[in-house]
């Protein structure tokens, strides 16, 4: 029996990465949020079907925006690192205005 695994029913949590700054949680809101239409055509190559349909359906509390935003939006900032069991790893760096 390897001393890494977890007990039967218990999941180990998700931990900061190394350039994390935050953690956030990932829900599903009643109504889903507009995905930006920049956001859906960086994407449109590499997510298809099921899984772009979930993520549209999803949304983050975002600390450097300081508002909820979709999944979508989310996922193509240049802050987001890694989406690890229902959370997202955020760099937290200012984003540069457009």
């Amino acid at each position: 029996m390897s001393t890494t695994a977890s007990p039967k029913g218990e999941s180990t949590p998700a931990q900061l990465g190394e350039d994390d700054k935050y953690l956030v949680d990932i829900f599903t809101p009643p109504k889903a949020i507009p995905s930006p239409k920049e956001s859906l055509e960086t994407i449109k190559d590499s997510v298809k079907g099921k899984m772009l349909a979930r993520m549209k359906k999803e949304a983050v509390d975002c600390p450097v925006k300081l508002k909820v935003v979709s999944f979508v939006e989310c996922f193509t900032c240049p802050n987001f690192n890694r989406r690890v069991r229902g959370k997202v790893g955020c760099r937290g760096l200012p984003l540069q205005a457009k």
